[in-house]
């Protein structure tokens, strides 16, 4: 690195230091490139600050306390209290040992980290205004962008960020909200409502559509939504936001469904998760020869490399699907087609997952989209009501195991609602991407008992051979 008054040289400029940023640099800087890494706030991203992390853990702690009050008939007894404010430090810890850790890596590696904005001044350099207002000047051989995302504006009702939160903001409350409205039943909305939920608040959603989750398999949405009326959250389907007041210290959400009839709902919280927009404006991306779509995305190859031949882009800002691990994976595509290797982003699965009530995980084509792109398919169920490892757990046998395969049994997608269906999805994703069989699965041993016989339980029962129901 060519340090200097005015110019600084580097082989790499990575821009924003969430997953698919830092997981650049570092393997870029593993490949013996010189990268300096700009961001803007602390490392991590979205991901470690205000979202992954953060809202697993709460989410954790949340069904830690909801297990202990709804033991079943497991004969427990008991009682539980809790102080959010130090759940909240809890959650802050975690995420301050993350932040340490990454900046630890990246010093390890060689990573030279500097923290400030960056405005692209052409395709070569780039000026970084650094927090005391002072700039400095790189000159790159390459860049890779990965700014990532925001919560989407609601024009409806504007954030205040009073009443009026986006799910960051939900995120870092100090006191558990007595009523929270929902604008939005994609994951988010979900995941955070069940949360609070779980914790006392009462919880009502609005969402546009006829159901939650539009994106996920309806027989596995189905299983959640039952469980959401247990747990007392109100949904509001085919429904739109109108407007609100102010009230008495709280909100007056006004809402109406398709019959054009008009609903009053009472909130102290309104949190608006309506999905994310790119931070692509501002950082002058006009100077180069990158090019956006209509919604502001970054348009990227194979190699995550964009219109502009020297620049790449990753993570969100490249567009959907919105998850950190798809992020991990670009950054590293990125950052090998840079050092000459023949990477390139061709995974064939990309596994996504629901921290909801009971969990969703789903990885490769649903039974809908197999049959459209005209694949004659086969499918294989199990339910975790027959699995002895289900039994053992409270309120585990909600949910089931779905295989979708071609006729020959080549396995095309695995979707999974249950008791920790978040870890069971790796597996599936691994047979996918490796073009497995549904001989493959069934006829791998898996360990009694456990929940992951499940998977070969359900590939059995689409061979027809199941033994077990």
């Amino acid at each position: 690195m060519v340090m200097g008054d005015i110019v600084t040289g580097c082989d790499v400029l990575v821009v924003g230091g969430g997953p698919g940023g830092y997981t650049a640099a570092i393997r870029a800087s593993q490949l013996e490139k010189d990268v300096i890494l700009v961001e803007k706030y602390d490392l991590g991203g979205v991901c470690v600050y205000r979202g992954c992390i953060p809202s697993k853990a709460l989410i954790h702690a949340a069904n830690l306390i909801y297990s202990i009050k709804n033991p079943g008939n497991t004969g427990i007894k008991g009682s539980v209290e809790f102080d959010f404010k130090k759940l909240q430090q809890w959650r802050f810890e975690v995420v301050k040992k993350l932040r340490d850790g990454i900046g630890y890596l990246c010093k390890k590696y060689g990573v030279a980290v500097i923290k400030g904005e960056v405005f692209f001044e052409s395709s070569d350099k780039a000026r970084i205004t650094l927090p005391d207002g002072e700039t400095q000047t790189i000159q790159f051989e390459n860049a890779i962008i990965a700014t990532g995302s925001r919560p989407s504006d609601f024009p409806a009702i504007p954030y205040d960020g009073k009443f009026v939160i986006n799910s960051n903001e939900a995120l870092s409350l100090m006191k558990v909200p007595s009523d929270l409205a929902i604008i939005g039943a994609g994951y988010i909305g979900i995941e955070l409502g069940t949360m609070y939920a779980k914790l006392g608040t009462r919880v009502k959603i609005i969402q546009r559509s006829p159901r939650i989750l539009t994106k996920f398999d309806p027989e596995l949405v189905e299983v959640v939504s039952q469980k959401m009326k247990k747990l007392g959250i109100e949904v509001y389907y085919n429904s739109k936001t109108e407007g609100m007041r102010k009230e008495n210290g709280g909100v007056i959400i006004t809402i109406s469904d398709k019959e054009g009839k008009k609903t009053e709902l009472k909130a102290n919280k309104i949190m608006v998760a309506v999905g994310v927009k790119p931070n692509s404006e501002k950082i002058g991306l006009e100077n180069t020869k990158v090019e956006v779509d209509e919604k502001g995305f970054i348009k990227v190859d194979e190699k995550r490399r964009t219109t502009d031949p020297r620049i790449y882009a990753v993570g969100d800002v490249a567009g959907p699907p919105f998850l950190a691990h798809k992020a991990f994976r670009e950054g590293k595509v990125a950052a090998e087609v840079i050092a000459g290797m023949p990477s390139a982003f061709d995974n064939r699965a990309i596994p996504a997952t629901v921290f909801s009530e009971p969990e969703i995980a789903t990885v490769g084509l649903d039974e809908e989209s197999a049959k459209k792109m005209g694949y004659e398919i086969i499918t294989g169920r199990f339910p975790f009501r027959a699995s002895g490892s289900a039994l053992t757990i409270i309120n585990g046998t909600e949910g089931f195991v779905k295989v979708v395969a071609k006729k020959n049994g080549e396995i095309l997608g695995i979707h999974i609602v249950g008791a920790d269906a978040s870890m069971l999805v790796s597996e599936a994703s691994f047979a996918i991407e490796n073009a497995a069989f549904l001989e493959d699965l069934a006829g791998t041993i898996h360990p009694h008992p456990t929940l992951p016989e499940a998977l070969a339980e359900a590939a059995e029962a689409a061979l027809g051979k199941v033994i077990h129901i």
